[in-house]
């Protein structure tokens, strides 16, 4: 696999088709367009491919963000999911960031979704540090539609040693006191909240949100709203994710 920076319009086209394929956007949705891909890589800005035999089978769009000359925000990012496409992107966004003088990458996504809750906490060691309700406002992709769009903001602290660790290939762990309580659970696939007034507090997700949305829309907004409150409310009270735990809940700890 090689991964790219990208300069023509007919690899934008092919970014623009990637996308289609994995959002399935309805008409003037679409997250990126050829036009915005040619001003964002005109400028100096990150627009690469992943390429598997001549095919692109990835690619991510970011770009410079504030404070300036420090962090670069990776807007998108699609990939063929369980190829290592996605990790490779991400080394190649790493490594083109600390080219340029940047410390951090910082980029969004939507809390509720386990495996990128993993990939992004454990395989990466990133760390969500602003819940967003509602951020992209409406969505009707084919992924998003009829839920709301509360995202996490992420940051990547490019050289922090356990991030060093991670781009090694040795994932991010963390143990769990045994004094942690359950801040919201999972009942039987509904989200039961719990005590939160603890050092240590795991706030759960469920095992498929996106299924869940076609199955049971009503339980995966009771998902959303309980994550929203529980998730959200300690991170506005100043608790800190460390981890992801087990797949399948994050790690918050508070600093007293």
């Amino acid at each position: 696999m090689v991964v790219r920076e990208l300069c023509s319009i007919g690899e934008f086209e092919d970014v623009v088709r990637l996308f289609d394929g994995i959002w399935h956007p309805s008409p003037g949705s679409a997250p990126v367009t050829v036009e915005i891909l040619r001003a964002l890589s005109h400028a100096g800005n990150y627009v690469t491919g992943a390429y598997r035999d001549d095919r692109m089978v990835g690619a991510s769009v970011g770009f410079l963000a504030a404070p300036a000359g420090r962090v670069l925000h990776s807007h998108v990012t699609g990939a063929a999911a369980g190829h290592g496409i996605g990790f490779a992107l991400k080394l190649h966004q790493r490594t083109w960031a600390l080219a340029r003088g940047l410390e951090h990458i910082t980029w969004t996504y939507d809390p509720l979704v386990r495996r990128n809750a993993h990939f992004n906490l454990a395989k990466l060691g990133a760390r969500p540090e602003e819940y967003l309700p509602s951020f992209y406002g409406t969505m009707d992709d084919a992924i998003n539609a009829g839920d709301e769009s509360d995202r996490v903001l992420a940051v990547w602290r490019l050289s922090e040693p356990h991030v060093l660790a991670a781009v090694r290939g040795e994932p991010y762990r963390v143990e769990i006191p045994p004094d942690a309580v359950a801040g919201l659970s999972d009942d039987d696939g509904r989200p039961v909240p719990g005590r939160t007034c603890a050092r240590t507090v795991l706030v759960a997700v469920p095992p498929d949100i996106e299924a869940l949305r076609r199955a049971d829309p009503g339980a995966a907004r009771s998902w959303r709203h309980a994550v929203r409150d529980v998730l959200g409310g300690l991170l506005q009270e100043g608790a800190q994710v460390t981890g992801f735990h087990d797949r399948s809940c994050y790690i918050l700890e508070r600093n007293a």
